[in-house]
């Protein structure tokens, strides 16, 4: 049989290759081969592409928590001037629950009705009353007994030369520094106030 001559391809001339060069011919493809083989994996990952690289797992990422809507911001407390009002003679008849009282007193040791009085307008209210109760007797608007508002003055005649003088609250009661208990609270309906009640009058607007 006629053999073709090779060439420095190892290709013999009749276009056959030479069986001696196969393996050269492999060990030359395969790492052009694995070449192809990589770029086109990059490829698919979208290097080359433009695109956006697969997602990659993370074991270590926490999962996304939801996070609660914030709770509603809290109303303002109420404004009506009753209220604040109440708020303000309560409170002070809650310091000064017990005090004895003392005549021409004015601290916690003992007071009278007119120093008490003065005391809660003008350290509760910020309103400046006399001390003495004939004083007081002259400030503000007289009203009947019954348009009494909380915060009224109540006056009363306890005897020939004697006066005295108590804070309204509400609901028939009122506030004063008594002779036998000190501070505390009386209801103008007993037979006693009810009796000596000589005047109310009006020094808030």
């Amino acid at each position: 049989m006629r053999r073709g001559n090779r060439d420095d391809t190892g290709i013999i001339s009749d276009g056959r290759p030479c069986p001696g060069t196969r393996r050269h011919v492999r060990a030359r493809i395969a790492p052009s081969l694995l070449c192809v083989l990589a770029l086109a994996g990059l490829a698919g990952c979208g290097l080359f592409s433009g695109g956006t690289p697969a997602p990659v797992e993370d074991r270590h990422v926490r999962p996304s928590v939801a996070v609660a809507p914030p709770l509603p911001a809290p109303q303002p407390p109420a404004t009506d001037p009753d209220e604040r009002l109440a708020t303000v003679l309560y409170g002070l008849f809650r310091e000064w629950k017990g005090v004895p009282y003392r005549y021409g007193g004015t601290t916690k040791k003992g007071i009278d009705c007119s120093a008490f009085v003065a005391h809660t307008f003008r350290h509760g209210l910020g309103v400046e009353l006399p001390r003495t109760v004939s004083a007081q007797s002259q400030r503000g608007q007289r009203i009947d007994r019954d348009e009494l508002s909380m915060g009224d003055l109540l006056f009363f005649r306890t005897g020939r030369s004697s006066e005295h003088v108590g804070i309204y609250l509400q609901r028939g009661e009122f506030m004063h520094a008594s002779r036998r208990r000190g501070v505390m609270i009386s209801r103008l309906s007993n037979r006693y106030w009810r009796a000596k009640f000589v005047q109310a009058r009006r020094v808030l607007e």
